[in-house]
C-alpha cells in the first residue's frame, strides 16, 4: 500500500522510539504483512459479539428466562464496558507491549463467545459478555497506537483500512446470523457461538509477532519513557476529541436501536426497514475506507466533520418532513454521517505525535466518548413513550449534531496533545 503522505503533512515521526526500521529487511518485511494481515482480523471481531446478540436477543431472552429489564440492560452493557475496560489499556501496553494485549483481547473475545452461550443463567451470560466485551475494550484503544507505530507514513490507509474490516465485520454479524443459525440446526446457542471462530483465528497472526520482541520491546519501552508527566485532561483538543467521539457514538447507537421502528411506524413494512438499517449500516465500509485517507490529505478536518454533519441534518430534516416518502435518501444521509467514527480514530491518531501520546489520547476519547454515549439511546425511547411519537426524539438528534460540528471542527485543527498537555519544564 503506497503512502498517501508528504513530508509536509501535521504528522511529525515518532520520537524517542525504538524504530522498527532497525529490524533486518526480511525481518521487516515479513512482520509488516503479518501485522497487516492481525490488524484486519482484529478489527472483524470488533463488533460481532454485539451485532450478533442483537441479531438473535428474542431467542436469547426466551432461552434464558431473561426479562424486558435485563434484556434492555444488556443493550446497553456495550458502551459501558467500552469506557471501564478501555482505560486499563495503555497500563497494559506499557506492561506486556500493545501486541501482546492485543493477541490476550482475541483471546478474551473467543472465550466470551464460546462461554456465554452454555452458561445456562442469565448472570453467566452477562459475566461470560463482559469478557468478550473487555477483549473488544482494551483492543479498541490500542488499535491507534499499533497503527501510530507500525505505519507512521500511512496512518490514514491503515487506519481506513481496519475502519473498513471493523464496519465490515459489524454489518456482516447482523446480516448472517439468523440465517447461519437457521442452517446450523435452528438452536440460538450455536449461532452465538460460532463467532468464536473469527476471534480464533485473530490470534494466530498476533502470536509470532508477541514472539518477535523486538516488535514489542521499543513500544513498551519508548511508551513507559514517554508517558511521564502527560496529563491529557489539560488538552482542549482532547476533550474536543472525546467529546466528538461520545456524541457520534450517540448518533451511531441511536440509528441502530431507533431508526428501523421510525420507518415501521411510517408505513413502512418490517422487511424493508431492515434493509433500510443495513444499507445504512453498510455505507461504513467502503466510507470508512476512503475518509481516513482523505483526512491525512488535509492539514485540518474540520470541512470534513462539517460536511457529514450537514449529512446528518439532512437525514434527520428528512426523517421528520416525509419518513417514508424519501426512505432510501435518509438512510443513505445517515449512513454517511455515521462515518465520523472512522474520522475521530483517524484524529486520535493525529492529534498526537508520540506513541504514549496516542495510547492516552486513545484511551481517553474512547472511554470518556463511550460514557457520553451511554444515556441517548435510553433517552429517545423515554421521550418516544411519553411524546406520542417521533418528532421530539428526531429533534433531540439533529440538536446533538449541532455540538458534534462544533467539537469536531476544534478537534480537527493542526496540534498536538502533547503540545497542550506537556509536563512542566519540558521541552
Amino acid at each position: 500500500m503506497a503512502s498517501e503522505e508528504t513530508p509536509t503533512m501535521t504528522q511529525p515521526p515518532i520520537r524517542t522510539e525504538s524504530a522498527p526500521e532497525a529490524k533486518t529487511a526480511p525481518t521487516r518485511a515479513w512482520a509488516v504483512r503479518l501485522m497487516i494481515v492481525g490488524i484486519v482480523l482484529a478489527a472483524l471481531n470488533l463488533r460481532p459479539a454485539i451485532t450478533s446478540l442483537g441479531a438473535l436477543l428474542e431467542e436469547v431472552r426466551d432461552g434464558l428466562g431473561m426479562s424486558g429489564s435485563v434484556a434492555g440492560l444488556l443493550t446497553s452493557v456495550p458502551p459501558l464496558c467500552f469506557a471501564i475496560f478501555g482505560v486499563m489499556a495503555p497500563r497494559l501496553a506499557r506492561r506486556f507491549g500493545p501486541g501482546a494485549v492485543v493477541c490476550a483481547g482475541m483471546g478474551a473475545i473467543a472465550a466470551g463467545l464460546v462461554i456465554r452461550p452454555f452458561t445456562g443463567s442469565t448472570v453467566g451470560f452477562l459475566v461470560a459478555s463482559g469478557l468478550a466485551l473487555m477483549g473488544i475494550a482494551v483492543s479498541n484503544v490500542l488499535m491507534p497506537v499499533i497503527v501510530k507505530r507500525w505505519f507512521p507514513d500511512r496512518v490514514g490507509s491503515m487506519t481506513g483500512l481496519y475502519s473498513m474490516a471493523l464496519a465490515l465485520g459489524t454489518s456482516l454479524a447482523a446480516a448472517v446470523t439468523v440465517p447461519m443459525t437457521d442452517a446450523l440446526g435452528g438452536n440460538w446457542k450455536t449461532g452465538l457461538a460460532v463467532w468464536a471462530a473469527l476471534a480464533v483465528a485473530a490470534v494466530v497472526p498476533w502470536v509470532p509477532l508477541v514472539r518477535e520482541r523486538g516488535a514489542e520491546g521499543g513500544i513498551t519501552a519508548g511508551t513507559s519513557q514517554q508517558d511521564d508527566g502527560l496529563r491529557i485532561t489539560r488538552s482542549r483538543t482532547a476533550w474536543a476529541l472525546a467529546v466528538f467521539f461520545g456524541l457520534q457514538a450517540t448518533a451511531a447507537y441511536i440509528t441502530m436501536g431507533w431508526m428501523a421502528q421510525i420507518f415501521r411506524d411510517a408505513g413502512v413494512s418490517a422487511g424493508t426497514a431492515g434493509v433500510l438499517l443495513a444499507v445504512t449500516m453498510a455505507m461504513g465500509v467502503p466510507l470508512a475506507f476512503a475518509i481516513p485517507r482523505l483526512a491525512t490529505r488535509l492539514p485540518s478536518q474540520g470541512p470534513i466533520v462539517v460536511a457529514l454533519g450537514v449529512c446528518g441534518l439532512a437525514g434527520y430534516a428528512g426523517l421528520y418532513l416525509a419518513p417514508s416518502g424519501g426512505a432510501w435518501a435518509w438512510a443513505v444521509l445517515l449512513g454517511i454521517s455515521n462515518c465520523a467514527f472512522p474520522l475521530a480514530l483517524t484524529m486520535v491518531g493525529m492529534r498526537a505525535r508520540t506513541g504514549a501520546g496516542v495510547a492516552k489520547l486513545s484511551a481517553f476519547a474512547q472511554s470518556t466518548g463511550y460514557l457520553i454515549s451511554i444515556p441517548g439511546p435510553l433517552l429517545v425511547g423515554v421521550l418516544y413513550q411519553h411524546s406520542g411519537g417521533w418528532g421530539v426524539p428526531i429533534a433531540l438528534m439533529a440538536a446533538l449534531m449541532v455540538p458534534q460540528i462544533v467539537v469536531g471542527v476544534i478537534a480537527g485543527r493542526n496540534r498536538t496533545v502533547e503540545d497542550e498537555a506537556a509536563p512542566a519544564g519540558a521541552v
